[in-house]
């Protein structure tokens, strides 16, 4: 297993957030995450990528715990993409998806035409590369956005970790967004662990599913079999129905 989680759990104060959660996910996967807010979906991906430590239980990444890695080496490793993006220096965006090189550059080295190539071809890859000279107080929310997966991609890491990533984004730059992570995934054969609130639109790009339900995992495996009316109904709290024309869904 790529990414091994045993017996994880984390809370915030008095409130547990995850509870005993053990999981494992293959290499390659594309994975929707899902589940109700507050389910603990966010924390996850912080735990998985080292951001926080867990409280009980361990994640590993390779075979090797996570808080083992140096910081140098798990960022070649793994990339995360924030729902909400920190932007608190005012870089360019080019200058900012170039920071998805540091991990690979030795002390006092300058950035290579290689890495500046790398920097381009992610930037076209997101539809960013015309914001280049941009700050982000010249972009929206989606160009931001768009930026910060491109400096994700920038750090060519085997594992993407993305906490709902399209949001802030109009409907087409969400098709393409997702276009790019599915093909990125088939081709590369990247694992990609993605929140989304858009039943539909995980079904039509992901082909597993991680759902999350009072802080443990109330499924894994095929999202065609995960995203059923009683499971939906369970963690959302809605009535499903669904067909081939996707999922349509009212009150209880």
């Amino acid at each position: 297993m790529m990414i091994e989680v045993k017996n994880l759990t984390y809370g915030y104060a008095a409130k547990p957030v995850l509870r005993s959660l053990s999981f494992g996910v293959e290499e390659g996967g594309f994975y929707a995450v899902m589940g109700a807010n507050g389910s603990g979906k966010t924390t996850l991906l912080r735990l998985v990528s080292g951001m926080l430590k867990p409280q009980e239980g361990e994640v590993r990444v390779d075979g090797t715990e996570v808080s083992r890695y140096r910081a140098r080496e798990l960022a070649q490793k793994i990339s995360f993409v924030r729902q909400h993006p920190q932007t608190d220096f005012e870089f360019s965006a080019f200058e900012t998806v170039l920071m998805g090189r540091n991990p690979y550059q030795h002390h006092l080295q300058n950035e290579s035409e290689h890495d500046w190539k790398i920097v381009e071809e992610c930037m076209k890859q997101t539809n960013t590369w015309h914001l280049r000279f941009a700050k982000p107080s010249e972009m929206s929310g989606g160009e931001l956005q768009r930026v910060m997966l491109a400096r994700a991609l920038a750090q060519q890491t085997s594992i993407m970790l993305l906490d709902e990533p399209i949001s802030n984004l109009d409907i087409s730059h969400q098709f393409d967004i997702l276009d790019l992570l599915r093909t990125i995934n088939r081709e590369e054969h990247k694992t990609i662990l993605i929140v989304l609130h858009d039943l539909n639109m995980a079904l039509q790009y992901c082909e597993s599913l991680l759902l999350l339900h009072e802080g443990q995992v109330l499924f894994q495996g095929p999202i065609q079999e995960g995203l059923t009316p009683e499971n939906i109904a369970t963690v959302f709290g809605v009535k499903a129905t669904v067909g081939q024309e996707g999922i349509k869904l009212s009150k209880m």
